[in-house]
């Protein structure tokens, strides 16, 4: 299986570089390597390369600059994963790209599936929404997966943020009104291995198999599919079991509670955030017949591993 991972130096790209290096044969771009917004370069660097899978983790993702910086967000959130769609359509190979759960409105009180109408409310959202489209429409055999708030060893995130306060300060606060399911990195690796089974299953040609463009990609995993570990919980919730985490193995910390702040608080965020955005991992359990473990015992295992004594 030959691989190519976009957005390689990222919090997930790099943890798929890492865990999928020793599987198969992965050629990893990061932005000073490839840029998105450069459609003639991404044309050029990424057709002359022979591969089964391409992975798209890359994206513009600062929330707030996506409103004011609507034509680079639209050009890498939407218009490059079409480019991308179409190299891959065109090669026989298979696109994942990744979304988020920015595309919904946060109206729903319950989890979100794969089926709900996305009614983003941030320009951020819009562009990945478009993403998703633009990516379908050159194959509908590639795969979208929205993914939430991602956590990993690889680049800092929220919860290494919350450590780095409470080890510096007694005063630490989060958002406690605002509600979706943390993710880790690890663990979408894995669950991605089931994806990249299936097409080298289904004798995928895109390394120069020459396989039908209806092969490459007849075991499922196609359209837009959901992952996220299970349960949910506020940023407070989980900053404070980050921290719970941390006392438990001895690692000292000043603040020992997260206060409560709201998000009407946060008078100099710019874009709207959707109050409750968690994912529904249900069509994935269906289709494995295996459930992502919880949130809970993913920040665990990430403290207990990876944060410093």
């Amino acid at each position: 299986m030959k691989i190519v991972i976009i957005g390689s130096g990222g919090r997930l790209g790099s943890a798929l570089t890492r865990e999928y290096c020793d599987k198969f044969d992965v050629v990893g771009f990061n932005h000073a390597q490839l840029d998105l917004a450069n459609f003639d370069q991404v044309r050029e660097k990424v057709t002359a390369l022979d591969f089964d899978v391409l992975i798209n983790c890359a994206a513009f993702t600062n929330v707030d600059l996506c409103e004011t910086e609507r034509d680079q967000a639209f050009r890498i959130n939407a218009e490059a994963p079409r480019v991308l769609g179409e190299i891959c359509r065109d090669k026989k190979a298979k696109l994942i790209h990744f979304s988020t759960d920015y595309v919904f409105d946060g109206e729903k009180r319950e989890p979100y599936t794969e089926d709900d109408v996305a009614k983003p409310i941030s320009f951020y959202g819009q562009s990945k929404r478009e993403g998703e489209k633009l990516v379908l429409q050159t194959q509908d055999r590639h795969l979208v997966v929205r993914v939430s708030w991602v956590f990993g060893p690889d680049r800092p995130s929220f919860i290494d943020g919350v450590i780095k306060r409470a080890r510096e300060s007694e005063h630490v606060e989060a958002i406690a009104d605002k509600f979706s399911t943390p993710t880790y990195t690890r663990d979408l690796a894995q669950m991605l291995l089931k994806v990249v089974a299936a097409v080298a299953d289904s004798g995928s040609g895109g390394a120069g198999r020459g396989s039908s463009a209806a092969g490459v990609n007849d075991p499922g995993y196609s359209g837009i599919l959901h992952f996220a570990n299970a349960g949910e919980c506020s940023w407070q919730e989980y900053a404070q079991f980050s921290l719970d985490c941390c006392r438990s193995l001895g690692i000292p910390l000043k603040a020992k509670t997260v206060g409560a702040l709201k998000l009407s608080d946060m008078k100099n965020w710019i874009a709207r955030r959707p109050v409750f955005s968690v994912l529904s991992s249900t069509k994935y359990i269906a289709m494995t017949g295996t459930s992502p473990r919880t949130w809970r015992g993913a920040v665990a295992d990430y403290v207990r591993e990876f944060v410093p004594r």
